[in-house]
């Protein structure tokens, strides 16, 4: 398995390597092995996850903060389908359903509020520019 150099996954993130090691430390990526003289090295996973944390920060407007819920979130779904797998009574089964139904639940409500925001936002932008072009038309005319 290739193995990439803190600098190597800067380049290919567009992070520097500050912001890397510091969603490392918050637990947004796992910590990378180490060499024998203690350099970070990260897998083309790492990379990946690095990637997806830039996407949900940028695209959807997620907060670090918010990334960690998601990532705590995405964890524990991974968790619960073992122990579902493994649990023996239908009680329990269900329990672990609706505790992950409900985790998820709360995910989509939160997309949902910033997705009304963002609507909202685009709206006023979009207003503006039309009285921009509105002016710009006036003054061609005028001219």
């Amino acid at each position: 398995m290739k193995r990439f150099k803190i600098d190597d996954v800067a380049k290919e993130t567009g992070l520097t390597k500050r912001a890397i090691r510091y969603y490392e430390e918050i637990g947004l990526i796992k910590p990378p092995e180490r060499s024998e003289k203690g350099t970070r090295l990260y897998t083309e996973e790492d990379i990946e996850q690095l990637k997806r944390v830039i996407a949900a920060r940028e695209v959807l407007g997620f907060s670090l903060q918010e990334l960690q819920h998601f990532l705590t979130l995405k964890e524990k779904i991974e968790s619960h389908r073992f122990e579902y797998r493994n649990a023996s009574e239908q009680e329990e089964k269900r329990q672990e359903l609706e505790h992950v139904a409900a985790n998820l639940r709360k995910q989509i409500d939160m997309l949902e509020e910033k997705m009304k925001k963002m609507t909202q936002f685009k709206k006023e932008l979009e207003q503006m520019e039309q009285r921009i072009q509105a002016i710009l038309n006036e003054e061609r005319r005028g001219s």
